[in-house]
């Protein structure tokens, strides 16, 4: 049997097993790569040997990971962020270089490790930091917009690093001439790709999106990215570099976010693999040798590097918690440092045990990015007194806005989907109060006229200065699980009887969602998927009765309170009817009885929903005992509401 097999097999059963685990923790898969390809390496279990051949193919990840880096490219994003990309992106890089040359120096180290230990330790994660802040809805706030315009000019820097330190493997009386051979050979490549690139990409695209063969789409881009990966590396180059260069030229096509769709697949698979070659450079033993050192260098980025771009962001005119916040997220190292790291291996560039420490130290400061980035709010509270003080104020003017509210419906996010909701409610007359955590979106849509305050739905103060106990529903707009399992979770222990209604993207996460006690949960695409069929079926012939009528059934099973919307298609008699829900106290008549022997239907009410503290909703039967806590959801009309209301609680 060929080794390859067996090797392949061992990387990919590692990988799954620890990346299933990180996704479990919520950390990124990117560390799971790297621990798997340092326990299976050769400086470990001697699982798999680190040879050049795969070390090679998964440089490809990093071909693919610059080629995205140039999708994402934008002239007209960098010069509208200028300020930030180029002055404090700029700044702290530099600033981090040098000190990094300042120390090696120091240490006895050659000014070429200092100068690869610094470039190395000035990237941040765009992985982690990027996910991590859109998942809490922090991307465009003053903060989010600073971090990804550091970010960015990161991403840029590895450009010259990347020609930079292939050149340091030559010796002093001919590095001078290799840094400026590189340097020119990199504009020419530069020039002629732009200038060439430029006329003939955009009509070679057009040719074959106009073939509509997504198979020779995939085929052609492979062929650009690949294509001038190699051209850089004939020219001396970096594979990166020309990848980089691809993806950048397809970024002023209209098709760069069907390349992104496309290219996504390799670019993961390559990248996983990547990191775990990364990962078997570490040498355990080396590190456990020398972990003094390794402890110095990781408290020593995150102190110094926070340090500096805390003082740079000021020094840009922050404020002290957009600063702070900053500073949190950026210090520890990025997965481009791995990329250098790599490359500098390859090219002596840094010694043995320096690479190992500098490694070790930059892979555990990746490992507390996160759990820096979960706790970031409650740093900045406790070191920025006045924090306290505008939450105060947001508060007070969320409760003031509230005070004469009764009967509204709280939309927690004011996005697309939040912004349609409160229209439509308001349009029918519906009081609405909308929670959003983008102070730039709630000041424009309150100038609109909208009625949306500043406020993180998941907090629970927020929910109370929104007046939740006089409100009649709360509706979670966004897709985001973890925040709506925060927002339920004040929701039930405050006002279990409210009913939450949850948008999800899919079905992933409904038995999470119901057992915490969501009414209902929305998932956008099964809505999606119900109105292709609706409008397939209307185009192929079928009657309209019949498509509403089939419609309604298929809502009918999913939506538990629509069971009593809809009737039938003609039927009128539900218009007076509405939703009523009641707690079952301890001394409520019916606790302990059966759902069937109440005879609730006689009284003009319906049962459509029963949740239970713990357990979420309760299927529906008539042998159904009811619990002390339980929230009976009814619908009907008003006289029959108090009748089952009134049998519910006296009996």
């Amino acid at each position: 049997m060929h080794e390859a097999l067996p090797v392949a097999l061992i990387l990919l059963a590692s990988a799954v097993a620890v990346v299933v685990l990180f996704r479990r923790l919520s950390m990124p898969a990117i560390l799971g790569y790297l621990i798997v390809g340092a326990a299976v390496g050769p400086n470990a279990l001697g699982l798999v040997a680190n040879s050049e051949d795969q070390r090679y193919i998964a440089e490809f990840g990093v071909v693919f990971l610059m080629f995205s880096v140039g999708l994402e490219f934008s002239l007209p994003q960098i010069f509208a962020m200028r300020r930030s990309v180029f002055g404090l992106g700029g700044a702290q890089v530099v600033a981090v270089i040098a000190l990094g040359l300042a120390v090696a120096l120091l240490a006895g180290e050659s000014w070429r490790s200092g100068l690869v230990i610094g470039g190395v330790l000035a990237m941040s994660s765009t992985a982690i930091v990027s996910k991590m802040l859109s998942e809490t809805m922090q991307l465009h706030t003053p903060h989010g917009r600073q971090i990804m315009s550091v970010l960015l000019f990161q991403d840029l820097a590895v450009i010259p690093l990347l020609v930079i330190v292939p050149a340091l493997a030559f010796p002093p009386e001919a590095l001078a001439g290799a840094l400026g051979w590189a340097a020119l050979k990199a504009m020419v490549v530069l020039l002629v790709v732009l200038v060439v690139g430029q006329r003939v990409m955009r009509p070679l695209f057009r040719i074959v999106a106009n073939q509509k063969s997504s198979e020779l789409f995939v085929l052609f881009v492979l062929l650009v990215a690949l294509g001038l990966a190699w051209f850089t590396e004939l020219a001396g180059l970096s594979l990166a570099l020309g990848a980089f260069l691809a993806g950048m030229l397809i970024s002023e096509t209209e098709y760069r976010y069907q390349v992104d769709d496309y290219i996504m697949p390799f670019r993961d698979v390559l990248l996983g693999l990547f990191f775990v070659t990364i990962g078997m450079l570490l040498d355990v033993r080396a590190v456990l040798a020398n972990f003094i050192f390794v402890a110095l260098v990781l408290v020593a980025l995150l102190a110094i590097k926070f340090v500096l771009v805390f003082f740079l962001a000021r020094q840009f005119g922050s404020e002290r918690p957009t600063a702070l916040r900053t500073a949190l997220s950026l210090a520890p190292a990025g997965e481009f440092g791995f990329v250098l790291l790599a490359l500098a291996q390859r090219n002596n560039a840094v010694p043995s045990i320096t690479l190992q420490v500098v490694l070790a130290g930059a892979l555990l400061s990746m490992l507390v990015a996160p759990l820096l980035l979960q706790r970031m709010e409650r740093i900045v509270l406790y070191f920025v007194e006045s924090e306290w003080t505008s939450r105060a104020m947001a508060l007070h003017q969320l409760a003031v806005k509230t005070m004469n509210t009764q009967g509204h419906v709280i939309v927690c996010g004011y996005g697309r989907s939040g912004q349609a909701l409160a229209h439509f409610l308001e349009s029918e007359k519906i009081s609405v109060i909308a929670l959003d955590s983008d102070p730039e979106r709630v000041r424009q849509a309150a100038a609109a006229g909208d009625s949306v305050v500043y406020g993180d739905a998941a907090r629970r103060e927020v929910l109370i200065a929104a007046a939740l106990v006089r409100a009649t529903a709360v509706v979670v707009s966004f897709a985001d699980t973890g925040k709506a399992l925060a927002i339920l979770s004040h929701v039930r222990e405050m006002r279990p009887e409210v009913p939450v209604i949850v948008r999800t993207f899919d079905d992933t996460d409904v038995a999470r969602l119901k057992e915490a006690g969501a009414a209902e949960i929305v998932a956008e695409v099964v809505e999606g998927s119900l109105m292709l069929a609706t409008q397939t079926m209307l185009h192929t012939g079928m009657p309209f009765k019949r498509v509403l009528q089939r419609l309604r059934d298929e809502r009918q099973e999913r939506y538990q309170l629509m069971r009593g919307f809809f009737p039938g298609a003609t039927d009128t008699e539900d218009e007076g009817r509405r939703l009523h829900s009641i707690v079952l106290g301890p001394s409520a008549a019916c606790v302990g009885k059966a759902i069937g022997n109440l005879n609730l239907d006689h009284l003009g009410a319906h049962v459509t929903a029963i949740r239970r503290p713990g357990t979420g909703s309760v299927e529906l039967a008539d042998e159904i005992r009811l619990q002390e806590g339980d929230v009976v959801v009814l619908l009907g009309d008003q006289e029959g509401l108090a009748r089952a209301e009134f049998r519910l609680l006296q009996g």
